[in-house]
Protein backbone atom coordinates (compact mmCIF):
# COMPACT_ATOMS: atom_id res chain seq x y z
CA UNK A 1 0.00 0.00 0.00
CA UNK A 2 1.53 3.30 -1.18
CA UNK A 3 2.32 6.11 1.86
CA UNK A 4 -0.48 8.55 0.13
CA UNK A 5 -2.84 5.84 0.14
CA UNK A 6 -2.42 4.86 4.03
CA UNK A 7 -3.08 8.47 4.66
CA UNK A 8 -6.24 8.95 3.16
CA UNK A 9 -7.77 5.85 4.86
CA UNK A 10 -5.87 6.76 8.22
CA UNK A 11 -8.18 10.26 7.56
CA UNK A 12 -11.01 8.74 7.04
CA UNK A 13 -11.10 6.56 10.43
CA UNK A 14 -9.85 9.55 12.12
CA UNK A 15 -6.42 8.69 13.26
CA UNK A 16 -4.44 10.76 11.13
CA UNK A 17 -4.33 13.84 13.50
CA UNK A 18 -1.19 15.99 11.96
CA UNK A 19 1.00 16.36 8.15
CA UNK A 20 4.24 15.24 8.73
CA UNK A 21 7.31 18.04 8.81
CA UNK A 22 8.82 15.88 5.86
CA UNK A 23 5.98 16.90 3.52
CA UNK A 24 5.83 20.61 4.06
CA UNK A 25 6.76 23.24 1.74
CA UNK A 26 8.15 26.74 2.50
CA UNK A 27 5.14 29.40 1.94
CA UNK A 28 5.40 31.69 -0.90
CA UNK A 29 4.72 34.24 1.77
CA UNK A 30 6.25 34.69 5.05
CA UNK A 31 4.93 36.13 8.46
CA UNK A 32 6.76 36.49 11.27
CA UNK A 33 6.29 37.84 15.05
CA UNK A 34 9.10 39.65 16.61
CA UNK A 35 10.51 39.62 19.98
CA UNK A 36 11.45 42.66 22.15
CA UNK A 37 15.20 43.59 22.07
CA UNK A 38 16.73 40.21 23.93
CA UNK A 39 20.73 40.95 22.97
CA UNK A 40 21.44 45.04 24.52
CA UNK A 41 25.18 46.28 24.39
CA UNK A 42 27.02 45.69 27.50
CA UNK A 43 30.12 48.40 28.12
CA UNK A 44 32.56 47.29 30.66
CA UNK A 45 35.62 49.62 31.66
CA UNK A 46 37.36 48.85 28.13
CA UNK A 47 34.53 48.70 26.00
CA UNK A 48 32.39 51.37 25.64
CA UNK A 49 29.46 49.43 23.49
CA UNK A 50 27.46 51.30 21.25
CA UNK A 51 25.49 48.12 18.91
CA UNK A 52 25.71 44.58 19.26
CA UNK A 53 24.98 43.43 15.66
CA UNK A 54 25.41 40.56 12.97
CA UNK A 55 24.31 37.87 15.07
CA UNK A 56 25.62 34.33 14.29
CA UNK A 57 23.73 31.77 16.34
CA UNK A 58 24.30 28.17 17.31
CA UNK A 59 22.78 25.26 19.97
CA UNK A 60 25.00 23.28 21.20
CA UNK A 61 25.34 21.02 24.56
CA UNK A 62 21.94 22.44 26.09
CA UNK A 63 23.51 26.06 25.54
CA UNK A 64 22.77 28.70 22.79
CA UNK A 65 26.07 30.34 21.65
CA UNK A 66 25.97 33.65 20.01
CA UNK A 67 28.68 35.82 18.41
CA UNK A 68 28.10 39.37 17.19
CA UNK A 69 29.70 42.27 16.36
CA UNK A 70 30.42 45.23 18.40
CA UNK A 71 30.66 48.86 17.35
CA UNK A 72 31.84 51.21 19.95
CA UNK A 73 31.23 54.92 20.65
CA UNK A 74 34.27 55.82 18.49
CA UNK A 75 32.47 53.68 15.33
CA UNK A 76 35.13 51.13 15.87
CA UNK A 77 34.53 47.07 14.82
CA UNK A 78 34.84 44.28 16.60
CA UNK A 79 33.00 40.95 18.47
CA UNK A 80 31.56 39.52 21.17
CA UNK A 81 30.38 36.01 22.62
CA UNK A 82 28.04 35.06 24.92
CA UNK A 83 25.90 31.52 26.06
CA UNK A 84 22.44 31.05 27.72
CA UNK A 85 19.76 28.11 28.22
CA UNK A 86 17.06 30.09 27.60
CA UNK A 87 16.08 33.23 25.32
CA UNK A 88 14.56 34.95 28.50
CA UNK A 89 18.33 34.99 30.22
CA UNK A 90 20.09 36.48 27.01
CA UNK A 91 19.91 40.14 28.19
CA UNK A 92 21.65 39.20 31.64
CA UNK A 93 24.51 36.54 29.86
CA UNK A 94 27.94 37.43 30.02
CA UNK A 95 29.38 39.21 27.31
CA UNK A 96 33.14 37.87 26.30
CA UNK A 97 35.03 40.23 24.43
CA UNK A 98 36.85 38.56 21.19
CA UNK A 99 39.28 41.48 21.08
CA UNK A 100 40.49 39.86 24.69
CA UNK A 101 41.38 36.40 22.91
CA UNK A 102 43.82 35.44 19.78
CA UNK A 103 41.53 36.76 18.11
CA UNK A 104 42.77 39.96 18.48
CA UNK A 105 41.86 43.82 18.24
CA UNK A 106 41.14 45.76 15.09
CA UNK A 107 38.57 45.48 12.60
CA UNK A 108 36.82 42.18 13.03
CA UNK A 109 33.17 41.53 12.43
CA UNK A 110 30.03 39.94 10.48
CA UNK A 111 30.98 36.26 12.48
CA UNK A 112 29.86 33.33 10.98
CA UNK A 113 30.01 30.26 13.32
CA UNK A 114 29.64 26.42 12.72
CA UNK A 115 31.42 22.87 13.45
CA UNK A 116 33.05 21.44 10.53
CA UNK A 117 32.59 17.67 11.76
CA UNK A 118 35.46 16.36 9.10
CA UNK A 119 37.82 17.94 11.30
CA UNK A 120 35.96 18.10 14.56
CA UNK A 121 36.36 21.72 15.09
CA UNK A 122 34.59 24.84 15.82
CA UNK A 123 34.93 27.53 12.83
CA UNK A 124 34.36 31.03 13.37
CA UNK A 125 34.29 33.26 9.86
CA UNK A 126 34.86 36.73 9.91
CA UNK A 127 35.90 39.99 7.71
CA UNK A 128 38.70 42.16 8.05
CA UNK A 129 38.15 44.55 5.53
CA UNK A 130 40.62 42.97 3.48
CA UNK A 131 39.97 39.59 3.83
CA UNK A 132 37.67 36.77 4.70
CA UNK A 133 39.33 35.31 7.69
CA UNK A 134 38.71 32.40 9.96
CA UNK A 135 39.94 30.85 13.55
CA UNK A 136 39.08 27.63 15.23
CA UNK A 137 39.01 25.87 18.87
CA UNK A 138 37.44 22.45 19.69
CA UNK A 139 35.80 24.40 22.46
CA UNK A 140 33.42 27.09 21.33
CA UNK A 141 32.07 28.06 25.42
CA UNK A 142 35.44 29.08 25.90
CA UNK A 143 35.97 32.31 23.84
CA UNK A 144 39.99 32.63 25.01
CA UNK A 145 40.46 29.32 22.80
CA UNK A 146 40.16 30.26 19.36
CA UNK A 147 43.29 30.70 17.05
CA UNK A 148 44.47 33.90 16.01
CA UNK A 149 42.94 34.88 12.33
CA UNK A 150 44.19 32.81 9.47
CA UNK A 151 42.95 34.12 5.76
CA UNK A 152 40.81 32.23 2.98
CA UNK A 153 41.78 33.95 0.25
CA UNK A 154 46.15 33.68 -0.20
CA UNK A 155 46.19 36.46 -2.61
CA UNK A 156 43.69 38.79 -1.06
CA UNK A 157 40.50 39.71 -2.85
CA UNK A 158 39.41 37.47 -6.65
CA UNK A 159 39.92 39.64 -9.38
CA UNK A 160 36.42 38.96 -10.19
CA UNK A 161 35.24 41.04 -7.07
CA UNK A 162 38.01 43.53 -7.53
CA UNK A 163 36.80 43.94 -11.27
CA UNK A 164 32.72 44.83 -10.62
CA UNK A 165 33.00 45.79 -6.66
CA UNK A 166 33.14 49.86 -7.63
CA UNK A 167 32.50 52.28 -4.90
CA UNK A 168 31.11 49.10 -2.80
CA UNK A 169 32.76 46.96 0.19
CA UNK A 170 33.51 43.51 0.27
CA UNK A 171 31.62 41.79 3.33
CA UNK A 172 29.50 39.50 5.03
CA UNK A 173 31.21 36.14 4.62
CA UNK A 174 29.41 32.49 4.87
CA UNK A 175 30.36 29.28 4.45
CA UNK A 176 28.12 25.97 3.64
CA UNK A 177 29.11 22.48 2.16
CA UNK A 178 27.65 19.67 0.71
CA UNK A 179 29.58 16.06 0.33
CA UNK A 180 31.59 17.18 -1.70
CA UNK A 181 32.34 20.79 -1.72
CA UNK A 182 32.48 24.22 0.86
CA UNK A 183 31.21 27.48 -0.33
CA UNK A 184 31.86 30.62 0.90
CA UNK A 185 29.42 33.65 -0.75
CA UNK A 186 30.55 37.15 0.07
CA UNK A 187 29.12 40.47 -0.69
CA UNK A 188 30.28 43.68 -2.39
CA UNK A 189 27.23 46.18 -1.58
CA UNK A 190 27.26 47.04 -5.24
CA UNK A 191 24.89 44.69 -6.63
CA UNK A 192 26.83 41.20 -6.56
CA UNK A 193 26.43 38.21 -4.69
CA UNK A 194 30.04 36.22 -4.86
CA UNK A 195 30.16 32.40 -4.56
CA UNK A 196 33.93 30.85 -4.07
CA UNK A 197 34.54 27.22 -3.73
CA UNK A 198 37.35 24.17 -2.34
CA UNK A 199 36.76 20.65 -1.85
CA UNK A 200 35.35 19.51 1.94
CA UNK A 201 38.70 17.55 2.08
CA UNK A 202 40.81 20.84 1.58
CA UNK A 203 38.55 23.25 3.42
CA UNK A 204 39.62 26.00 4.52
CA UNK A 205 42.35 25.94 2.16
CA UNK A 206 41.72 26.30 -1.88
CA UNK A 207 39.37 29.05 -1.77
CA UNK A 208 38.88 29.44 -5.24
CA UNK A 209 36.85 29.67 -8.70
CA UNK A 210 35.20 32.79 -7.27
CA UNK A 211 32.30 34.04 -9.46
CA UNK A 212 29.16 36.29 -9.05
CA UNK A 213 26.17 33.99 -8.09
CA UNK A 214 23.70 36.71 -8.46
CA UNK A 215 23.82 40.25 -9.94
CA UNK A 216 21.48 43.13 -10.35
CA UNK A 217 21.75 46.25 -11.70
CA UNK A 218 21.37 48.54 -9.00
CA UNK A 219 23.10 48.13 -5.77
CA UNK A 220 19.82 48.48 -2.68
CA UNK A 221 17.89 45.33 -3.81
CA UNK A 222 21.20 42.77 -3.57
CA UNK A 223 23.07 44.60 -0.68
CA UNK A 224 24.66 41.95 1.80
CA UNK A 225 24.15 39.65 4.48
CA UNK A 226 23.46 36.93 2.45
CA UNK A 227 22.59 33.18 4.00
CA UNK A 228 22.22 30.19 2.43
CA UNK A 229 20.41 26.76 4.36
CA UNK A 230 19.67 23.31 3.66
CA UNK A 231 15.79 22.60 3.89
CA UNK A 232 16.42 19.21 5.95
CA UNK A 233 13.11 17.82 4.81
CA UNK A 234 14.36 17.77 0.82
CA UNK A 235 17.14 18.19 -1.32
CA UNK A 236 16.13 22.20 -1.77
CA UNK A 237 18.51 25.07 -0.87
CA UNK A 238 16.89 28.86 0.55
CA UNK A 239 19.04 31.99 0.01
CA UNK A 240 18.05 35.01 1.91
CA UNK A 241 19.82 38.25 0.98
CA UNK A 242 19.22 41.73 2.65
CA UNK A 243 18.20 44.61 0.77
CA UNK A 244 17.36 48.27 1.25
CA UNK A 245 14.44 49.42 0.31
CA UNK A 246 11.85 52.72 0.78
CA UNK A 247 12.94 55.18 3.25
CA UNK A 248 16.33 53.21 3.80
CA UNK A 249 14.78 50.72 5.35
CA UNK A 250 16.52 47.12 5.82
CA UNK A 251 14.48 43.54 4.71
CA UNK A 252 15.15 40.18 3.38
CA UNK A 253 14.54 39.17 -0.42
CA UNK A 254 14.69 34.70 -0.66
CA UNK A 255 15.14 32.51 -3.29
CA UNK A 256 15.47 28.52 -3.45
CA UNK A 257 17.43 26.23 -5.57
CA UNK A 258 17.79 22.47 -5.93
CA UNK A 259 21.63 23.24 -5.00
CA UNK A 260 24.30 25.48 -4.10
CA UNK A 261 25.02 26.83 -7.10
CA UNK A 262 21.67 27.38 -8.68
CA UNK A 263 20.25 28.34 -10.63
CA UNK A 264 18.02 30.40 -7.69
CA UNK A 265 14.05 31.08 -8.04
CA UNK A 266 12.68 33.76 -6.75
CA UNK A 267 10.73 32.81 -3.54
CA UNK A 268 9.17 35.93 -1.67
CA UNK A 269 11.71 38.60 -2.90
CA UNK A 270 10.01 41.88 -3.55
CA UNK A 271 9.69 44.83 -0.50
CA UNK A 272 6.14 44.16 -1.18
CA UNK A 273 6.61 40.88 -0.09
CA UNK A 274 9.60 40.26 1.55
CA UNK A 275 11.34 36.95 3.43
CA UNK A 276 11.32 39.42 6.30
CA UNK A 277 10.68 42.86 6.83
CA UNK A 278 8.41 45.77 8.20
CA UNK A 279 5.74 44.20 5.92
CA UNK A 280 5.35 41.15 7.83
CA UNK A 281 6.72 40.93 11.00
CA UNK A 282 4.40 42.39 14.01
CA UNK A 283 5.22 42.51 17.54
CA UNK A 284 3.40 41.95 20.51
CA UNK A 285 4.72 45.03 22.34
CA UNK A 286 5.87 48.28 21.35
CA UNK A 287 7.26 48.01 17.55
CA UNK A 288 10.90 49.05 18.26
CA UNK A 289 12.44 48.26 14.58
CA UNK A 290 11.41 49.26 11.16
CA UNK A 291 14.26 47.21 10.26
CA UNK A 292 14.66 43.50 9.63
CA UNK A 293 18.85 43.58 8.81
CA UNK A 294 21.55 41.10 9.47
CA UNK A 295 21.32 37.82 11.11
CA UNK A 296 21.03 34.26 11.25
CA UNK A 297 18.63 31.11 11.47
CA UNK A 298 18.22 29.28 14.02
CA UNK A 299 19.61 25.87 12.16
CA UNK A 300 18.47 21.94 12.82
CA UNK A 301 22.07 21.28 13.30
CA UNK A 302 25.31 22.81 14.20
CA UNK A 303 27.74 21.96 11.04
CA UNK A 304 29.11 22.81 7.84
CA UNK A 305 25.82 22.17 5.92
CA UNK A 306 23.71 24.55 7.18
CA UNK A 307 20.48 22.74 7.72
CA UNK A 308 17.12 24.26 8.90
CA UNK A 309 13.80 23.01 9.53
CA UNK A 310 11.43 24.53 7.11
CA UNK A 311 8.27 24.67 10.19
CA UNK A 312 8.28 27.61 12.46
CA UNK A 313 11.66 29.32 11.17
CA UNK A 314 13.32 31.65 13.92
CA UNK A 315 15.68 34.15 12.86
CA UNK A 316 18.10 36.17 15.31
CA UNK A 317 18.43 39.62 13.74
CA UNK A 318 19.64 43.04 14.49
CA UNK A 319 16.87 46.39 14.34
CA UNK A 320 17.53 49.75 15.66
CA UNK A 321 15.20 52.81 16.84
CA UNK A 322 13.29 53.85 14.24
CA UNK A 323 13.99 57.47 15.31
CA UNK A 324 17.66 56.77 15.17
CA UNK A 325 19.59 59.85 13.19
CA UNK A 326 23.59 59.08 14.02
CA UNK A 327 25.53 57.83 11.80
CA UNK A 328 25.63 54.54 10.03
CA UNK A 329 28.79 53.18 12.07
CA UNK A 330 26.77 54.89 15.78
CA UNK A 331 23.76 53.18 14.60
CA UNK A 332 22.04 51.73 17.89
CA UNK A 333 21.66 48.46 16.51
CA UNK A 334 20.08 45.37 18.72
CA UNK A 335 19.49 41.88 18.80
CA UNK A 336 15.75 40.22 18.38
CA UNK A 337 14.21 37.12 17.67
CA UNK A 338 11.84 36.46 14.87
CA UNK A 339 9.07 33.56 14.75
CA UNK A 340 7.22 32.63 11.64
CA UNK A 341 3.96 31.95 12.40
CA UNK A 342 2.33 30.89 8.78
CA UNK A 343 4.19 28.06 8.51
CA UNK A 344 2.48 25.16 6.81
CA UNK A 345 3.67 22.21 8.76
Amino acid sequence: MTSSRLKVLLACAGLLLFTSPAHAALPTSFRWSSSAQLISPKPDATHNIRAVKDPSVVYSNGRWHVFASTVNTSGSYNMVYLNFTDWSQANNATHHYLDQTPIGSGYKTAPHVFYFAPQQRWYLVYQTGSNAAYSTTTDISDPKSWTAPKSFYANGMPQIIKDNIGKGYWVDFWVICDNAKCYLFSSDDNGHLYRSETTLANFPNGMTNTVIAMQDSARYPLWEASNVYKLSNENKYLLIVEAIGSGGRRYFRSWTSPAITGPWTALADTEANPFAGANNVTFGGAQWTKDISHGEMVRAGTDQRMVINPCKIRYLYQGKDPNATDPYNLLPWRLGLLTQTNSNC
